[in-house]
């Protein structure tokens, strides 16, 4: 059953996909009502899971699903990825492509190859307080206080200790 993401638990599961591009506003509002259509009639083992959909920043569809409600199956999960690899080839998008990483440099949300995250970081154009989206999150109260994190705050912690210690002040 699809209600609305504001209203899901803090404590729902989640699971974030990003596109390798912006989605425009059609595209947004077609995938959308597809998978708000999906997850409306979602279900593990013939019960009806609660759950909701939503896009964020035209590159992010997170899914979730309240567990204290019913518990998701492994087949109702796969059937989820199913609908992103699905919506991925109609839509020309790569939702699975976890060598690059979305970064927020001055407001401008950037698709970053993580092959060049170092070089950026060290020339500055990463610095510690960039905002760095962790698409690892597990639950709503998670993404709401940690889905968005200062780069210092990630992965990219090492990178930044390897500069200072290169180039110390």
């Amino acid at each position: 059953m699809y209600i609305p993401f504001d209203e899901i638990d803090f404590n729902a599961r989640l699971w974030i996909y990003q596109a390798n591009r912006p989605m425009n506003p059609d595209e947004v509002g077609t995938l959308t009502e597809t998978l708000k259509a999906a997850v409306n009639n979602w279900n593990a083992h013939g019960k009806p899971l609660l759950a909701s959909v939503k896009i964020f920043h035209n590159q992010f569809v997170v899914i979730a699903v309240d567990e204290s409600h019913e518990l998701p199956s492994g087949c109702s999960i796969d059937k989820s990825v199913s609908w992103m690899r699905e919506a991925g080839i109609a839509m020309n998008i790569d939702f699975f492509d976890r060598s690059v990483a979305w970064i927020d440099t001055a407001q401008h949300i950037r698709l970053t190859p993580i092959s060049e995250v170092k070089d950026l970081i060290f020339n500055e154009t990463i610095a510690p307080s960039t905002v760095v989206f962790d698409n690892l999150v597990a639950t709503k109260a998670q993404w709401m206080s940690r889905w968005k994190v200062p780069a210092e705050s990630t992965w990219l912690k090492r990178y930044f200790e390897q500069k200072n210690a290169a180039f110390p002040e």
